[in-house]
């Protein structure tokens, strides 16, 4: 009986250890994933591709007609309310991407340009 206690205990305190651990995985192995995505829409992915006017060095980016993402440090709140509207020059994104996609688009820039200042 007390070996059976005693696995219990072992097993008990292994599953109060790992939780924060096994909790916490899923969502930094979906914000990775999320940050992929936006890399991936900045470079190609959507029509027009960000990369053709915007610098972003993250991307390899040297467009010249947008702002430089660099220097401007957006909020995510900012880069989405800019694809899904538009903004001077930029075209709306709001018909060719999803809100996922705009999500994952505003969050990389946001990252990727070290944020708001």
């Amino acid at each position: 009986m007390r070996r059976v206690l005693a696995r219990a205990g072992v097993a008990v305190a292994a599953i109060v250890c790992l939780a924060p651990i096994l909790a916490a995985t899923p969502a930094s192995v979906s914000s990775d994933a999320q940050l992929g995505e936006g890399r991936s829409l900045f470079i190609g992915g959507a029509t027009p591709p960000c990369a053709i006017c915007h610098t972003l060095k993250d991307a390899g980016a040297t467009g010249s007609v947008g702002p430089v993402l660099d220097e401007l440090r957006p909020d995510e709140d900012r880069v989405a309310a800019a694809i899904r509207g538009g903004i001077g020059a930029m075209p709306s994104f709001a018909g060719s991407l999803t809100d996922a996609q705009i999500r994952a688009l505003a969050r990389y820039v946001a990252t990727a340009s070290g944020g708001p200042r």
